[in-house]
């Protein structure tokens, strides 16, 4: 039975995740759970699974939350509790949202553990410093990604020595969010609720607005060079609205491998526990007797500019991706709390890239100091000193 920690427990993969260890009961075990601040639905959780160790985010919930979880159960602290906690399980899910989760990825690594990965920013933010770890003994990192999870299985079939050699490009699908195919006046209109309603899949609301602009796609352009070593040149994002299928590879010989499924997060975080087998229940599986139609478009560049400025960041590399990103992550914030309109997500993002030190990304505190820096020069745009 493979033991499972679960941090981000009750946000959208940490529930999904649970969902898929209900279904196959005997294969898996839920060791380490955490969250943040909703202690009911950790302790409730805690009551079902008794793991043996839980860890709260918010440290003036720590004495209420062990007053509420089993007799027995080890009760953490904030992110020193989130990356010992990440130690605990021979599998770690990262579900944590934003910068907060690189702490975690760090430590799950560096201790060995195989790393369902769905916090990309701390991927994209600390590339330099998480490849080194992926070479740890019994260290392995597993997307949990509908695009990377497809890419992962699609160079699985042509597993062999030198396969490096007969890639020539990846292809990230995308939904084109709730957006596509509208012009530059609609979207100067764009409200709060209109970019939260994504087409396709149900998400938190970070991640949802940064589908609406592109930028999900761009900054999983960043996480897929860093995942698979592949060069920007090589990767292409193309416009699918159905969702079914989650990315390609496309091989010397012409031949595209492609994953297709229903749009269901729990397939890539099956496969992400499961690895390298796989799990007996169906999540996504597509009935073949009803009639399909698959559409492809190009992404809209123009009224959509966060694709290419992830891009552009993804290409400069060392600390470029961390400060784009705690640029983008207080863009969004600004936006869902009415300070800024949808199209100044992209044009404060932009400034605050103008503005880009430059700086190697030697250790951790280079990285941090790079993510709080593009949240700066956001915060100066929204004053008004850089627009």
């Amino acid at each position: 039975m493979t033991t499972v920690a679960i941090l981000g427990a009750t946000g959208s993969i940490g529930s999904q995740t649970i969902e898929v260890v209900r279904a196959e009961p005997e294969r898996f075990r839920i060791t380490a759970l955490a969250a943040w601040s909703s202690i009911d639905s950790l302790a409730s959780l805690a009551r079902e699974f008794k793991p043996e160790v839980v860890a709260i985010g918010n440290p003036g919930l720590a004495d209420q939350l062990s007053g509420e979880v089993p007799e027995g159960t080890e009760v953490l602290i904030g992110a020193e509790g989130y990356e010992e906690l990440a130690t605990r399980a021979e599998v770690v899910v990262n579900g944590i949202v934003g910068f907060a989760g690189l702490g975690v990825t760090l430590a799950a690594l560096s201790s060995g553990r195989r790393l369902a990965l769905a916090n990309k920013e701390s991927l994209i933010a600390a590339g330099p410093l998480v490849q080194p770890l992926r070479s740890t003994p019994g260290a392995e990192l597993i997307p949990v990604d509908s695009e990377h999870c497809a890419i992962h299985q699609c160079l699985r079939s042509g597993d062999h020595e030198g396969q490096d050699r007969y890639l020539h490009q990846l292809v990230l699908t995308a939904s084109g969010g709730p957006f596509r195919g509208w012009g530059s006046d609609e979207l100067q209109e764009v409200t709060i609720e209109e970019a939260l309603a994504h087409p396709t899949w149900a998400m938190g609301p970070k991640i949802t607005v940064d589908s609406s602009t592109l930028m999900n796609k761009g900054l999983e352009v960043i996480e897929a060079h860093e995942l698979f070593g592949v060069d920007y040149k090589k990767i292409e994002v193309v416009v699918h609205p159905e969702s079914i299928v989650h990315s390609m590879a496309t091989f010397t010989d012409g031949a595209t491998i492609a994953q297709l499924s229903e749009p269901d997060m729990r397939l890539p975080i099956a496969y992400a526990l499961a690895y390298p087998e796989r799990v007996d229940t169906s999540f996504g599986g597509i009935n073949w007797g009803t009639s399909k139609s698959l559409h492809f478009e190009p992404p809209d560049r123009n009224n959509f500019p966060c694709l290419d400025l992830a891009y552009s960041a993804g290409e400069t590399g060392d600390t470029a991706p961390a400060w784009m990103n705690g640029a983008n992550e207080a863009a969004v914030d600004a936006f869902l709390k009415g300070r800024i309109s949808w199209p100044e997500i992209a044009s404060s993002i932009e400034s605050a890239l103008n503005q880009y030190d430059g700086a190697v990304a030697e250790s951790v505190e280079a990285v941090v100091r790079a993510d709080l820096r593009g949240r700066e020069c956001v915060e100066t745009y929204l004053s008004g000193g850089a627009r």
